[in-house]
């Protein structure tokens, strides 16, 4: 059996590979995906009575649903990004060690955001899965698990912090990308 926590940062670690193969650019791209997945949620969840009379239910498999398919379906979309090269000329052409380097970083950075987001979600639902057992507080494993969840994403970057993080991504893609 794998703690939970292992496997967060053993994710995490792959996302970081996967950041440094890409390059910055991309991951940024990434970031800014999650960060438009969780305010969705935020606005769905809030402001539009259908959802959150029917689907946003707190603590109910339907609303962790919901949220990871928001999440899964930005995230997979933010991965399908354009070749920059061709978009932005010379700028986002990955060819020294600084921006692999930097693509590492936020590889890990969106690793967090991605499954943190969704160990999160999993962890308001109640674990609804029989395959996945929830920390078991007292124990080693289940009080670190039980400690990381209290500085995943959703925890922090709830409103209105998320309304801030989506003015500032839309600024960053509007001076740097465009």
């Amino acid at each position: 059996m794998v703690s939970l926590s292992f496997f967060f940062f053993f994710l995490v670690a792959i996302f970081s590979v996967i950041g440094a193969m890409r390059g910055w650019a991309k991951e940024l791209l990434v970031t800014f995906s999650v960060v438009l997945a969780l305010f969705i949620i935020t606005v769905l969840e809030r402001y539009v009575p259908v959802v959150y009379n029917s689907f946003a239910i707190p603590g109910s498999v339907t609303q962790f649903w919901m949220r990871f398919s928001l999440v899964i379906i930005l995230v997979f979309f933010g991965y399908q990004t354009p070749n920059f090269p061709r978009i932005g000329g010379n700028r986002f052409v990955r060819e020294r060690l600084q921006d692999s380097l930097l693509g590492l970083f936020l590889g890990a950075i969106n690793g967090f955001l991605i499954v943190g987001t969704l160990w999160y979600f999993l962890h308001q639902a109640n674990y609804p899965f029989g395959y996945i057992t929830p920390p078991v507080k007292g124990t080693e494993m289940g009080d670190a698990a039980l400690t990381i969840i209290n500085y995943l994403p959703p925890r922090w970057l709830g409103p209105p912090v998320i309304y801030f993080g989506v003015a500032i991504s839309f600024l960053f893609v509007i001076v740097v990308f465009i």
